[in-house]
């Protein structure tokens, strides 16, 4: 017990016996303090007292992809402690190959009397897709609010990465060590995010390369979000002539760097690779990824944010909300294959 007042008491930057005081439930410390333990317990993974639980405000909805990128878990794990900390209870509807669709999922979600719901890369960032079902959402008074992607169609507040900034920084980090026959390995088109990565892309490519038409979509390879498409794509660009290869996702990235070795390539000596979202564990692949980071914390807190404005009836007007990725210099990234350039 001594241990573990010790931790909280570090972690809130209180001393013990204020924590002491917390626990037990007795008066003479400040609301601000209080919440400073109580967020403390929470973040050291301890269970809060009975007593102090806040009572369920209730059931929030969170749709996510299939959990097999990392990505994905990584989001649902910060919006689920915002959730929680605010007292609402968090459940969790995942979308699988051949299981439930979004639809269904947003259907029993609501027939449960959900408060509001939160949806992570949805049917919203499918162009093709038909908006209404949000319109309809809304007919219903369920407050939500979308992540990854945007569509004009749909009024509600969006949280998104800025994509086109991610494939700038990409392509000027690649340009600074001397590449010059860079290549885009993305999704389907049928993306907003792949869309507007293409839109950075390009411009990147004309701005530091000077190309542009056809000689910019020479360098542009669609796939599959996973490991197999990212190696069915870099296998494409390297048949092209890439020195580097720009990937939509870190499990891409993880195809290309394979597919550079079946090629008898070495990354970063021969190619170079990066990613992006800095997914969990991407640090410590075999070369250390590359990556451009999505900032998946504050855009999920952002999004509980915005989701819990609406439900207390105050909503931000339709809006999205956009945040500055990071480039994360590791080791699948060096000087282009006889290139005079140094490392940026």
């Amino acid at each position: 017990m001594t241990a573990r007042l010790a931790d909280i008491a570090a972690q809130a930057g209180v001393s013990e016996a204020t924590v002491s005081r917390v626990l037990n439930g007795k008066p003479g410390v400040a609301g601000a303090t209080r919440e400073s333990v109580l967020t403390a317990l929470d973040l050291l993974g301890y269970e809060r007292p009975a007593r102090l639980r806040q009572r369920s405000a209730g059931l929030v909805g969170l749709i996510t992809p299939e959990l097999e990128n990392p990505i994905f878990p990584a989001f649902a794990q910060v919006i689920a402690q915002a959730l929680t900390r605010q007292g609402y209870t968090p459940v969790l509807a995942t979308q699988t190959p051949g299981g439930s669709t979004e639809d269904e999922l947003t259907e029993m979600l609501v027939e449960r009397g959900v408060a509001g719901i939160i949806y992570v890369s949805g049917l919203h960032a499918d162009t093709t897709a038909d908006m209404r079902r949000y319109e309809k959402l809304r007919g219903q008074g369920v407050p939500h609010v979308l992540v990854g992607g945007f569509s004009p169609h749909v009024r509600a507040a969006f949280v998104s990465a800025d994509d086109r900034a991610a494939t700038r920084l990409a392509v000027t980090h690649l340009v600074s060590l001397g590449h010059q026959r860079i290549g885009l390995a993305l999704g389907p088109a049928r993306f907003v995010p792949v869309r507007r990565k293409i839109e950075g892309f390009r411009e990147s490519l004309a701005e530091h390369l000077g190309l542009r038409g056809a000689d910019a979509e020479e360098f542009v390879q669609h796939s599959l979000y996973t490991l197999e498409g990212g190696q069915a794509a870099a296998s494409a660009l390297l048949e092209r002539g890439c020195t580097a290869v720009v990937c939509a996702s870190d499990m891409m990235a993880l195809g290309a760097i394979r597919a550079a070795r079946q090629h008898g390539l070495h990354v970063p000596g021969d190619v170079s690779v990066i990613g992006f979202d800095d997914s969990p564990l991407i640090a410590f692949t075999d070369p250390p990824l590359t990556t451009i980071r999505q900032p998946v914390t504050a855009m999920g807190q952002a999004a509980v944010r915005a989701l819990l404005e609406e439900i207390g009836g105050t909503p931000a007007p339709p809006s999205e909300f956009v945040f500055l990725p990071e480039l994360v210099v590791r080791g699948s990234t060096a000087a282009a294959p006889g290139s005079a350039h140094g490392r940026a």
